[in-house]
């Protein structure tokens, strides 16, 4: 009864535990559907400031023509 306990703990348990998160691992790498929707997600919002830091831009220019090289200068 001990050789089948000692195998088993050192053959069985390793085994299992080796194949399992094997298993994790693969389908941790597929993106599921809640995933993709929040990259959509970001992806629009990172669109929305990128369009408001231009039209942001855009005004200082025209307000303020200098205002590229007074943020580039250091104090």
């Amino acid at each position: 009864m001990e050789v089948i306990s000692i195998i088993f703990i050192a053959a069985v348990i390793p085994l299992w535990l080796i194949l399992h998160y094997v298993t994790k691992w693969k389908s941790s790498k597929v993106i599921t559907a809640d995933d993709e929707t929040l990259l959509i997600d970001l992806r629009a919002s990172a669109e929305k400031l990128e369009n408001r830091l231009q039209a942001l831009e855009r005004i200082l220019d025209d307000e303020i023509p200098d205002w590229r090289a007074r943020c580039n200068d250091p104090l």
